[in-house]
């Protein structure tokens, strides 16, 4: 699978003359494929990307719905964030390729108070490896809670806790401890709360949303986790050294995470697809 759409990612960077010799985007535009795939995103449909980022997945959603379809994608972020391109010069990068017509970008742009659209105006929203963004559960409630206002579909994407490899551990313990970080320090990282497939399930279930489809869809290759292990380490000297017990923990999961003996692996992607 990883090879079949790692030759899809080749078309569409050679189709929209995007990411060209760029190989990291190209290992991350196949995993966006597979979960836009995944979503069942069909040629014509409307549809809302909340947490667009850079727009990988947007480029990927933009391809699936065709000329005749339109993503609207937003994100909370500054456009002068992200590295090593901001938001902005990344969108930008997008909207000069020929899918720009069908796509607005919109940052600095917090989902609860867009009304931009009319009530139901999307076929499907798109949540794609964006909830660990939000500070607590409620925020992600209250915006389940929202989509129901918009659309009939979710289409719901996060890394999977529930690692099944062993050379997946060390994400996972990275992943922990950055939100362990972001709880204690209060800082504006990329993982704030943690969020699992059950979790997710449930919330989605108590909002009123049938659950349609669930799938894993791999995720190992991808370059993440070594991004978050490194970013975690980064980080070891700002955890508080008071309280013995938590410091014990806190020294446990970093030895764990950096002394595994299979090469580190990213955690697997879980996909909840659900309709009103």
């Amino acid at each position: 699978m990883k090879e079949n759409n790692l030759k899809k990612a080749r078309k569409i960077i050679e189709k929209y003359d995007i990411y060209k010799n760029d190989p990291i985007q190209e290992i991350q535009l196949a995993h966006r494929i597979h979960l836009v795939e995944a979503f069942d995103i069909k040629e014509g449909m409307h549809v809302l990307e909340i947490g667009c980022g850079q727009g990988d997945t947007t480029l990927v959603l933009a391809d699936a719905v065709g000329e005749s379809g339109r993503v609207t994608a937003i994100d909370i972020a500054s456009k002068e964030y992200g590295a090593p391109l901001t938001l902005e010069e990344a969108a930008n990068r997008i909207m000069r390729t020929s899918l720009g017509d069908r796509i607005s970008f919109h940052f600095e742009t917090d989902f609860l108070a867009f009304e931009e659209e009319t009530a139901f105006a999307f076929d499907a929203v798109v949540l794609s490896h964006a909830s660990w963004y939000f500070e607590n559960e409620q925020t992600l409630i209250d915006y389940i809670d929202k989509v129901k206002e918009i659309a009939n579909q979710i289409c719901f994407a996060e890394w999977d806790l529930d690692y099944t490899r062993s050379g997946q551990r060390a994400h996972f313990l990275a992943a922990s401890l950055l939100a362990l970080h972001s709880s204690q320090i209060g800082n504006g990282g990329n993982i704030q709360c943690l969020f699992g497939k059950r979790q997710v399930k449930g919330i989605l279930e108590n909002t009123g949303f049938q659950i349609t489809r669930e799938t894993i869809i791999d995720a190992a290759y991808l370059q993440d986790g070594g991004w978050e292990i490194n970013e975690a380490n980064d980080i070891r000297t700002d955890f508080d050294q008071n309280g013995e017990a938590y410091q014990s923990l806190i020294n446990i999961y970093y030895h764990l995470m950096n002394h595994q003996q299979e090469e580190a692996k990213s955690l697997d992607s879980f996909v909840i697809c659900a309709k009103r």
